[in-house]
């Protein structure tokens, strides 16, 4: 699993930077847990609380996906597309408490490469021909 080790890799270290903005928001605030009612602190917290939510399950599918046969080509386009989608996410929170074209595509974004990859796993699970 090469090539899902490659965006793993790399949305890790996209977790962390988010993960140290929350740290350094707390530090800012001087606030130690939940959120204070701090609307920076809540901002931070949920652009990471949504990575965490969606990004193991979307690398299990880009993992199962590479071990069934996708496509090297389909795999790197999927990844690259997941890290987009999650960056666009955060842009969109970050710069925006409603609604904003990048929550709404980094979300949608997020989903199609989720249901894609399910369905392609589903495909060869129930035909029983991986690739």
């Amino acid at each position: 699993m090469i090539i899902t080790g490659i965006y793993a890799s790399v949305l890790a270290c996209w977790i962390l930077v988010l993960a140290y903005n929350v740290a350094r928001a707390r530090m800012k605030y001087r606030i130690g847990l939940l959120d204070g009612g701090n609307v920076h602190l809540t901002r931070a917290i949920r652009i990471h609380g949504n990575a965490t939510e969606y990004l193991p399950i979307a690398l299990i599918l880009l993992a199962i996906a590479e071990t069934n046969g996708l496509p090297h080509l389909i795999l790197h386009i999927s990844g690259s597309f997941l890290v987009a989608f999650r960056l666009w996410h955060a842009w969109g929170i970050f710069h925006s408490s409603g609604l904003s074209k990048g929550r709404f595509g980094g979300t949608l974004g997020t989903w199609m490469i989720i249901i894609i990859l399910a369905g392609y796993n589903l495909f060869v699970g129930v035909s029983g021909m991986a690739a």
